[in-house]
């Protein structure tokens, strides 16, 4: 591609292009493969390291969720830390960060440390992840060569998964599930020092003022949301009794409404501060409110539904982690397959046409998990089921990614895209503890009600029926996307912007 001097519309000449844009672009593809493949790899390795670290079934979810929690509550203010300290240096800190984190969860020997450790990882990203897109835009300035830089962005986004599973599965059986965290050394550190070499700095000018505030309420909210959901699972007299503490327990209640108490204090704060976090006015839109709203549940939905995936294949199918990371491999590949079609089918017939039924082969997809037994056929019926999921999950993806810019200009467009990977890793975290709570209730329901079963069939048995009942509310939390694309957004084909990029 030519390296000429653009110009502006009135044909003086504006800033020279980069000569070593395409080489800033490999770093940071590498840069967003980690961060995507991290999510994943985990999962994969999460049986292993709950056993080995005797982390209880109610706080293993603590695994995912501290890092989801800790990337989509601080995404946006590491949106503004990347604009106004300077988007390279931004980007070279959080590879540094996310490494040393890495580390730490690599040789954790507590089950508090390894979340600690997950906690940082997902700090340091929410640094590192806007930091990404941001020197993209800012380093291709050509619409046609902004829009390849993109394509190869979201390609990685969609890859990185079905890489995370197979390297996973590949470094929890022959090596150690600790690997599965020591990888992203040598990657980070390696990508650090060629981003000195070839990415140009960049910064915000005028306002540079920080949210400080609302950063720490949004994020003291969603943890005691979460830790809310965590108490309710636990048990009252673990050894001693099958029954939890559910809902109604003082520390479950006392956590829920600091968590209320918080999470309103922070929308009053973003009301009157003249630097908010989150822009209320760009959620109010009903179309880009219900873009956030349509992520964010099925964020709660898919993300706990690939965790308890991953006990039913290696705990109840008896998958060794390759196999796991080979089975769930077909949702990655059907969600990147779907994806091309629907992004050449979205400008002709608009969002919602793709949306709605999207969301209903989802919907239909994981009630058959609901079916599944210690017995049942991969081939059959699982890997069907799984299909149905990835291709009307590329259907959500793209089109709500599109909705989710409506009426935004390019100045706002950062924070409307950081606004919807935000909703879908708050979404992961929260769906995750509550799925969670729901299942291990209903695995020592089973176990009080079933004393008569033999005691090797008992636990098996249960842990099906708690699949179950996690599934059947992860399609519930669909059906809510589902109502909200039905009766909220009304985007039309026009409407959708010319240039989209779908969040990773």
């Amino acid at each position: 591609m030519s390296d000429s001097i653009p110009t502006t519309g009135s044909g003086a000449p504006s800033e020279p292009l980069d000569p070593k844009r395409w080489l800033a672009l490999g770093v940071i593809a590498v840069a967003q493969l980690m961060i995507i493949l991290d999510a994943s790899i985990v999962n994969i390795a999460l049986p292993s390291a709950q056993q080995d670290l005797n982390i209880t079934d109610a706080d293993r979810q603590w695994v995912v969720t501290a890092y989801t929690l800790a990337f989509g509550g601080l995404l946006l203010l590491g949106g503004r830390i990347a604009d106004y300290t300077g988007r390279k240096r931004t980007f070279i800190i959080g590879l540094i960060g996310f490494a040393g984190a890495s580390a730490l969860g690599g040789v954790a020997s507590t089950a508090g440390l390894l979340y600690a450790a997950r906690g940082l990882q997902g700090a340091f990203a929410a640094l590192l992840a806007p930091a990404a897109l941001s020197l993209i835009s800012v380093t291709f300035t050509l619409p046609k060569e902004r829009a390849t830089a993109f394509g190869v962005f979201g390609a990685i986004s969609g890859g990185g998964a079905a890489i995370g599973l197979i390297v996973g599965g590949v470094l929890t059986e022959y090596a150690s599930w600790r690997w599965c965290l020591g990888v992203n050394v040598p990657i980070a550190l390696v990508t650090a020092l060629a981003a000195v070499r070839v990415v140009k700095e960049s910064k915000a000018h005028g306002n540079t003022k920080y949210d400080i505030p609302g950063a720490v309420l949004v994020s003291l909210g969603l943890v005691s949301l979460v830790y809310g959901f965590t108490q309710a699972a636990k048990l009252k007299d673990p050894g001693k009794s099958t029954e939890v503490q559910g809902w109604t327990d003082p520390s479950t209640i006392t956590f829920l409404a600091i968590a209320v108490v918080l999470l309103i204090a922070f929308v009053v704060w973003e009301r009157r501060t003249s630097t908010p976090l989150l822009p209320l006015w760009v959620a109010l839109d009903r179309n880009r409110g219900g873009s956030y709203l349509v992520f964010f549940f099925v964020g709660a939905g898919l993300f706990a539904m690939f965790l308890f995936m991953t006990f039913y294949f290696q705990i109840t199918m008896g998958y060794t982690p390759l196999e796991s990371g080979f089975a769930f491999l077909p949702f990655s590949l059907g969600v990147i397959g779907a994806a091309g079609f629907v992004s050449n089918l979205l400008p002709r017939i608009g969002p919602m046409p793709i949306m709605i039924p999207g969301l209903a082969l989802a919907i239909v997809g994981m009630l058959m998990l609901t079916q599944i037994t210690a017995d049942t056929s991969y081939w059959g019926y699982v890997l069907p089921s799984l299909l149905l999921m990835s291709i009307g999950m590329a259907g959500v993806f793209i089109t709500a990614s599109s909705t989710s810019l409506v009426g935004i200009g390019t100045h706002d467009a950062g924070v409307a895209s950081a606004l919807l990977n935000t909703s879908q890793q708050v979404g992961g975290s929260l769906g995750t503890a509550l799925l969670n709570t729901l299942y291990a209730g209903a695995v020592t329901a089973y176990l009080a009600d079933h004393l008569s079963e033999s005691p090797k069939a008992a636990p098996g048995n249960a842990l099906v029926h708690g699949y179950h009942v996690a599934f059947f509310w992860g399609a519930m939390l669909l059906t809510v996307s589902l109502l909200v694309a039905v009766f909220v957004m009304n985007a039309k084909k026009e409407d959708v912007p010319a240039d989209v990029v779908a969040p990773g």
